[in-house]
């Protein structure tokens, strides 16, 4: 089955509990496509917006308080949150606290980043704060943005309902060609990096032969 069928099935059976653990971890697609569905009468838009709100804010809030009590572990055990700590602290180190309301719109940073403030004197009361409003404006606007595709596509086609599956697909095509963009962007932003990294392992390479 097509993922985009998939995802159709699973919100429209499970609804709002497929949308919560989504959001839960990231959750871009997933509550675009919920967006999309409330237009489409699977849904109901304003649950659309308070699952994914309440969803997106816990995650957040676990993923600070994993990196406040956890984080020092995490970073040893996973390879994957220490790579990415440094540009985490830049961002940090660039914005201050205000990353909390930031985080969740960065690419590949998502989960990262609370864990990474977790491990700063960033005061919990503040974090709580910022966490709620970012959570709330995040999922108003790309819920809406997938009601918004719905209602344009029914200006256009006479039956949305009939396109329903391939207008699915194309969202997230749209999707996954904006990571790929981005994820092309980062590649090419790090290449110097990686070639002094290359260039000072075939140093010590030749030293030790």
């Amino acid at each position: 089955m097509p993922l985009h069928a998939f995802l159709k099935e699973a919100l429209a059976s499970h609804g709002y509990w497929v949308l919560f653990i989504g959001t839960l971890l990231e959750g871009e697609v997933v509550l675009i496509l919920a967006g999309f569905l409330a237009f489409q009468g699977y849904l109901n838009l304003p649950g659309v917006i308070l699952t994914s709100w309440a969803g997106s804010f816990l995650g957040d809030q676990l993923y600070f308080y994993l990196g406040r009590y956890q984080g020092r572990a995490l970073l040893h055990h996973f390879h994957v949150i220490a790579r990415r700590f440094r540009e985490a602290l830049r961002l940090i180190e660039t914005y201050g606290s205000l990353v909390a309301f930031i985080s969740r719109y960065t690419y590949g940073l998502r989960i990262v980043l609370p864990l990474i403030l977790g491990l700063t004197r960033l005061n919990p009361n503040r974090f709580f704060w910022l966490n709620l409003v970012s959570a709330l404006s995040w999922a108003t606007l790309f819920a809406s943005g997938g009601y918004l595709f719905g209602k344009s596509a029914s200006l256009l086609l006479d039956d949305v309902s009939r396109y329903e599956q391939w207008l699915m697909l194309f969202l997230m095509l749209v999707m996954a060609t904006v990571w790929s963009l981005h994820f092309i962007h980062a590649w090419r932003r790090t290449r110097p990096a990686r070639a002094r990294l290359a260039r000072l392992r075939a140093y010590h390479a030749s030293r030790s032969s």
